[in-house]
């Protein structure tokens, strides 16, 4: 009897010999960090003046925070494993007929911000997928109810008509028109009429984008007029013609899979699901895989990216660590569900309010059916959901604004598990802020969001930990805490600078042996996370603008979005969901590619970095005049040193505000006012009695 050759597998899994590294660095840097508090504590304990305990009581307490900080984030370095797909071995081992049908959601709410030629490119993208085409349907979820959406999806319908048998006609790797055609894509005379056609839909939907309104010359057919007539004087953001859902596909078509999207996170692989698929079909993973997520990936990046919106850490290096546990978060694009995990979970099915909302129902008529069209429209309702499960325990959880990260926390702490999936070529690619404030916004945004779940009744801290244990618990504590280094960070830029000014020494001298504990907790956690992010692709130029980024955050997003949680709960002000802006300017991309900052507007948050910034120019030059005058050199040496370190990470604002003319330099109003700041508190530190 012959035996059965053996299936070639669909991924592989193995563990990294670093994890044992990661335990023992950890293990000692747990000690450095226990003994710097110790001696926190012991220099708040042998104050002799009440200035003395205040200061020592507060870096007590930063380094509390930095500790906790540090402390969660090595969670996700104690399991690290490898993980590697074989989607060219799928069709080995199961039939493109067995492939379960997909759902695509694409979600967008300004066309103002989010250009509707970017989400039809990032539509006709995926619509361009290697995947069965009666299996793969896409949504469109317009939360503005725009007609100039609806206007471009018209004449992308027309134009995809041509441009999806192209792909796959010519094996288009591709498949975002727009990325396609600035790429080195082969001339012929079929490519250059596509790409006539394309430019042709292109300038007509930009044209209408540009006007403001879809004129009646812009409508060819009744079917069209019918629905833009919808769209009434009387329309607004609020009240508007109803926009597609979760719970609208599942009366549509109910694909047990669904991929979400950003608006701008295009296609980069017409193969993608099939490395999804590689999970899928594993049995032994299946029943508790709730999603597979795929990394976030930038296109239009400069040089050294310097706003770091790679977010590699965030996006690359701990998504990889989580795979090893229970997989990892989710990051709001680029993730593959099964439909399943929205309904309760592996083992606790929570059952929607109407049968045709099951993931197990089976639609039977066609789309165009009365029936599912009217059925379709009320479940669809902005009220549908009201004193239903539905955010809360069903569908996507509400309440935060991070969503996505709120909905894969409670997914996970249900018991569903998820693996994160980053081959070779980006499966995805997106846009990135190109403006300092627009990335920074982007930032104070989430750290609203992460703060209200911190501070929720499901905070991983508490309900987390329960749920999926200490190391999974905490992971989610070290994103829900993100925002919380920005109390450290702003006293470290500020109180031994001002200290430094008047000749006090905070810290350890030179001579001392505690001056080693400050130099191997800097070298060890500075080298160990300049090594993590090379070793996963970065380059040194980027990881230093990475960690300098992390200290303007703290000092501006972070310290926003924590006081505009503050004033949330006390009641003086309520939250706004303000959209990062996708339109390009032609002068700001262009200081951006050169890698200069751009500033150029007035935003509250520049006040306190040119402040900081500031505040350490003038330190950093005292002190050493001070050292020069027969200064204590070996008492204000670490001073000293934190002083230059931050002076030399703000070159970049000083040249905004001193040496730049363009249109990018740093408002005068801003400057005037972060000067006089300075000042003042150089002024109230030196009337503050030092013994």
């Amino acid at each position: 009897m012959e035996a059965t050759a053996a299936k070639p597998p669909l991924h592989t899994l193995t563990f990294s010999s670093a994890t044992v590294v990661n335990r023992v660095f950890a293990a000692v840097c747990s000690c450095a960090v226990l003994a710097l508090l110790y001696q926190d504590a012991l220099r708040a304990l042998n104050s002799t003046t009440f200035l003395s305990f205040s200061l020592s009581l507060t870096f007590l307490f930063a380094d509390l925070l930095l500790g906790f900080m540090w402390a969660t984030g090595q969670c996700f370095r104690m399991r690290l494993v490898h993980r590697h797909v074989f989607p060219e071995n799928l069709l080995k081992v199961t039939r493109e007929e067995d492939f379960p049908a997909m759902d695509v959601f694409i979600c967008t709410a300004d066309p103002d911000k989010e250009p509707p030629m970017s989400v039809v490119n990032t539509a006709l993208s995926v619509m361009a997928y290697d995947y069965p085409a009666e299996k793969l349907s896409v949504y469109v979820s317009d939360d503005g109810g725009s007609a100039l959406t609806l206007f471009a999806f018209v004449e992308a319908a027309k134009f995809g008509s041509h441009w999806l048998p192209f792909c796959r006609r010519n094996n288009v790797v591709e498949r975002c028109p727009e990325a396609y055609f600035r790429s080195n894509y082969p001339r012929s005379n079929e490519t250059n009429q596509i790409k006539v056609m394309y430019e042709s839909m292109k300038e007509r939907v930009e044209n209408v984008v540009d006007s403001g309104k879809v004129t009646d010359d812009c409508i060819t057919n009744e079917q069209e007029r019918q629905a833009f007539n919808k769209w009434t004087p009387g329309f607004t953001r609020q009240e508007h013609p109803t926009v597609v859902e979760l719970r609208v596909s599942a009366v549509l078509t109910n694909a047990p899979i669904i991929l979400t999207l950003d608006c701008d996170m295009y296609s980069n692989d017409p193969q993608t699901p099939y490395s999804m698929l590689c999970y899928l079909f594993d049995t032994t993973i299946n029943p508790e895989l709730g999603y597979v997520q795929f990394p976030q990936r930038f296109h239009g990046l400069n040089k050294g990216d310097i706003y770091a919106s790679e977010l590699r850490r965030e996006f690359l290096i701990n998504s990889a660590g989580l795979n090893g546990l229970a997989g990892p978060n989710h990051v709001g694009t680029g993730c593959f569900f099964s439909r399943r995990v929205f309904f309760g979970g592996p083992s606790s099915f929570v059952s929607p309010e109407i049968p045709e909302l099951r993931p197990d129902h089976v639609v039977k008529k066609p789309i165009q059916a009365q029936s599912i069209l009217a059925m379709a429209h009320h479940v669809a309702d902005c009220k549908y959901e009201d004193q239903t499960n539905w955010g809360s325990k069903l569908g996507f959880r509400y309440g935060t604004l991070v969503e996505d990260f709120y909905t894969g926390y409670r997914l996970q702490c249900e018991g569903w598990r998820s693996v994160f999936c980053n081959p070779n070529r980006p499966a995805f690619l997106g846009d990135a802020p190109i403006t300092l404030n627009d990335a920074l916004n982007q930032i104070k945004r989430w750290s609203v969001g992460l703060l209200e779940v911190a501070f929720s009744k499901y905070s991983p801290v508490t309900f987390g930990v329960r749920a999926m244990g200490p190391i999974m618990g905490h992971c989610y504590t070290h994103y829900a805490f993100w925002p919380i280094p920005s109390i450290p960070l702003t006293i470290y830029a500020f109180l031994p600078q001002l200290a430094l000014l008047n000749g006090v020494s905070i810290f350890p001298k030179v001579s001392d042996t505690w001056f080693f504990l400050y130099t191997f907790l800097f070298l060890g956690t500075y080298v160990r996370d300049c090594l993590d992010f090379i070793l996963s692709g970065g380059t040194f130029q980027r990881w230093w603008n990475d960690q300098r980024m992390w200290m303007i955050r703290g000092v501006t997003s972070y310290l926003f979005g924590s006081i505009e949680l503050l004033t949330n709960r006390l009641g003086i002000a309520k939250n706004g969901f303000n959209l990062t802006s996708k339109v390009l300017d032609g002068e700001q991309s262009k200081r951006y590619d050169q890698g200069t900052f751009e500033f150029g507007v007035e935003s509250p948050m520049f006040v306190p970095l040119s402040t900081a910034a500031i505040v350490n120019l003038i330190a950093f030059f005292g002190g050493l005049v001070g050292v020069f005058r027969g200064g204590d050199f070996d008492g204000l040496f670490v001073q000293i040193f934190v002083a230059g370190f931050v002076v030399v990470n703000c070159w970049p604002i000083y040249e905004a505000m001193v040496l730049r003319t363009d249109k990018g330099r740093m408002p005068t109003k801003t400057t005037l006012i972060s000067t006089f700041l300075a000042w003042a508190l150089y002024t109230a530190a030196s009337h503050t009695p030092h013994t």
